[in-house]
């Protein structure tokens, strides 16, 4: 059995140093270095050759089963939203319910929800200018307000189905989608408001607003804020606010009736027609399908199409990514590692909650990617954490988190958030972001252990 074991150790130790390896290193995609690991790890791991072929084609399949769907509905609904002037919409919504002096919370709220059919990059590219002109007319700093919007956008991101990610990160686990939105918001409010207070903090620390003509940016040593400033809410033709929300929340609703449905054990008529609209793939789609009728009724039927398509070849590497994460962990599951290590693990006094957490915070630092970075310790820990008294919920959570940390050079939407708000020296840059994301990592953290030791 040692002999085995430690055969099994050194496939996954190998399979997963040429992953790394492959991604940082060559030209080759992450897809096909994630089935180039799985390969690798199945035979040095002791599998017979034809097993890790056949391995690895079911794990593809069987992950990408309802996710891909799902996947693909999501990214088109995100470009029809960030067409039609919805997101702009949203946060004008927000600026005006929570009134003048609170501008920072309401770019974080619009961030929190417009990422969840959007990616954060493309939110953050729609909302800077509105950040902007928030910035030049009540002279709050520039850093405050764009802080305060990414971090919105790239916490829920992270941990709130339907974008890409979690979804990824729920079907190599198995859990239930809509059990994972519930619990990705519950620690996703924390992690705001942390981020917030450090917005604020840094916008006085670097105080930055736009020049007067509009062109570039300036640092006065002093600043009166303008509290009674207005914002035009007309200036353009943007959607109204309940159709401007509705392809979002009514998704998440269908979800949420669904899981509640199924965990009161609820029978009859009505709860299967729940549990039907509420299944993830039918939900978004009916989101897609409201986006589509109530948003995208001012482009013509070519116009709207080719904002889908463009939706689709953004998610073409997302699903092939996620289809080879799951192909990898199959190969772990099969090849024995995962229940050889989740023996070890049990032996010592590392909660093993931890580990999707702490492999996706590795992935992260190395590669830079957060959906690699969660997806890949997905992949790695599902299998181990299967045959350990540990939720699944919480480890897909843990992996989630995991992705948030210290985003650097690497991570594109670093250079996204820093470009938009003018920030350009190297330091600065990390003050201003790589900080913001992990303080959401250790607020996660801290989270994670006290979920983990009540349930």
């Amino acid at each position: 059995m040692e002999v085995a074991g430690s055969q099994m150790i050194l496939g996954l130790v190998i399979g997963i140093a040429l992953l790394i390896f492959l991604i940082l290193k060559t030209k080759i995609h992450p897809f096909l270095a994630l089935i180039i690991a799985a390969a690798t790890t199945g035979l040095i791991g002791g599998m017979e050759p034809n097993a890790v072929v056949d391995t690895i084609s079911k794990g593809f399949g069987s992950t990408l089963g309802n996710i891909g769907i799902i996947i693909g509905f999501g990214v088109m609904m995100g470009q029809i939203f960030e067409a039609s002037g919805a997101a702009e919409r949203m946060a004008q919504v927000f600026i005006k319910k929570l009134g003048k002096g609170k501008e920072e919370i309401a770019l974080a709220i619009t961030g929190f929800l417009v990422s969840i059919p959007i990616f954060c990059d493309s939110g953050f590219v729609i909302l800077a200018p509105l950040a902007k002109a928030i910035s030049k007319k009540t002279k709050k700093s520039i850093v405050t307000l764009g802080v305060s919007l990414a971090a919105g956008l790239v916490i829920t991101h992270s941990l709130i189905p339907p974008t890409p990610g979690p979804v990824g990160v729920a079907g190599i686990f198995g859990v239930n989608v809509g059990t994972l939105i519930l619990w990705g918001i519950i620690l996703a409010i924390p992690m705001t408001i942390a981020t917030v207070a450090y917005a604020r903090y840094i916008g006085k620390e670097i105080y930055q607003i736009p020049a007067e003509d509009g062109e570039g940016w300036i640092r006065p040593k002093t600043v009166e804020p303008v509290l009674d400033s207005k914002y035009d809410e007309d200036d353009k033709n943007l959607p109204s606010t309940f159709i401007s929300f509705a392809p979002i929340i009514i998704p998440i609703i269908l979800i949420l009736l669904s899981t509640i449905t199924s965990a009161l054990k609820i029978k009859g008529t009505a709860a299967t027609i729940i549990s039907f609209l509420g299944s993830p793939v039918i939900a978004v789609g009916v989101g897609l399908i409201v986006s589509i009728y109530g948003l995208a009724g001012k482009f013509s039927r070519e116009e709207t199409l080719e904002y889908m398509e463009t939706g689709i070849k953004s998610a073409g590497t997302i699903i092939l990514v996620t289809g080879g994460g799951g192909a990898l962990g199959a190969v772990l599951r099969e090849s024995g590692a995962g229940d050889y290590i989740a023996k070890i693990i049990a032996q010592t006094s590392l909660p093993a909650v931890l580990l999707p957490f702490i492999i996706a915070t590795l992935v992260r630092l190395i590669q830079g990617s957060g959906t690699v970075a969660m997806i890949t310790a997905a992949s790695i820990t599902a299998p181990i954490l299967a045959n350990m008294n540990v939720n699944p919920v919480f480890g897909a959570l843990a992996a989630c988190i995991g992705s948030l940390m210290f985003s650097y050079f690497n991570d594109s939407f670093f250079w996204v958030v820093n470009r938009l708000i003018g920030i350009t020296d190297a330091k600065e840059q990390m003050r201003v972001w790589s900080v913001t994301t992990t303080i959401a990592w250790a607020v996660g953290l801290g989270e994670l252990l006290i979920l983990n030791a009540i349930f």
